[in-house]
């Protein structure tokens, strides 16, 4: 047993509380393919006992191999923070692309279900996305122009703080269809090519 050494425990998944069970498990599944591995009601007289928890059902969702990567808990009278900027709490959660045509992809048929994007990034390290769910958190998609953790963290580690460049991703998909490279995309969207026609305000949602 360890008891010295700082061990290194993996994300696994993260927890929501929603009053919207059925539209939030819907929004995931649309834009993330995250189906149902498990969901239930608490039964009122469960939750009246002081061993009952306060929430009145849950759903468990994933969309790879393992069992939950997100669990909403449903709490009827849960309010949306109309002032969320000025408060503490989760900023936003990512989720990774394998392929830049997978990011690309993933791009036009959310565009096509008709769910907005909110804001669209180079960052240097990553092609990044950003929607908000129906509880206004906020949900990036993002490809590693690196293509390796290892090379993105080296990266990281010693590059200059930056503006990210502001993209149109219509423009993107345009590029790659006339047969542009990811790091061609990626040298083009720092110098400015892609820029959006108005600029994105991310002070509005972030």
């Amino acid at each position: 047993m360890n008891t010295e050494i700082t061990v290194h425990p993996r994300l696994h998944h993260l927890g929501l509380i929603t009053a919207k069970l059925d539209e939030m498990t819907e929004w995931y599944r649309k834009v993330l393919g995250m189906t149902i591995t498990q969901r239930a009601k608490i039964p009122m007289v469960a939750r009246m006992t002081h061993q009952g928890p306060p929430f009145s059902g849950f759903a468990f969702v994933s969309n790879d191999e393992m069992d939950h990567r997100v669990v909403f808990f449903e709490i009827a009278k849960a309010e949306i923070d109309p002032d969320k900027r000025r408060h503490t709490g989760l900023q936003h959660v990512a989720f990774e692309c394998t392929t830049m045509d997978d990011l690309l992809g993933t791009y036009v048929r959310i565009k096509n279900l008709g769910i907005s994007l909110m804001w669209a990034a180079d960052h240097g390290v990553a092609f990044s996305l950003y929607y908000q769910d129906p509880d206004h958190n906020v949900v990036e998609i993002f490809f590693n122009v690196y293509g390796s953790p290892l090379t993105a963290t080296e990266y990281m580690k010693s590059a200059r703080p930056g503006m990210p460049s502001q993209i149109d991703p219509d423009k993107l998909v345009a590029a790659r269809k006339a047969g542009a490279e990811p790091w061609d995309l990626h040298t083009r969207a720092v110098a400015g090519e892609f820029a959006p026609a108005e600029p994105w305000d991310p002070q509005s949602h972030f």
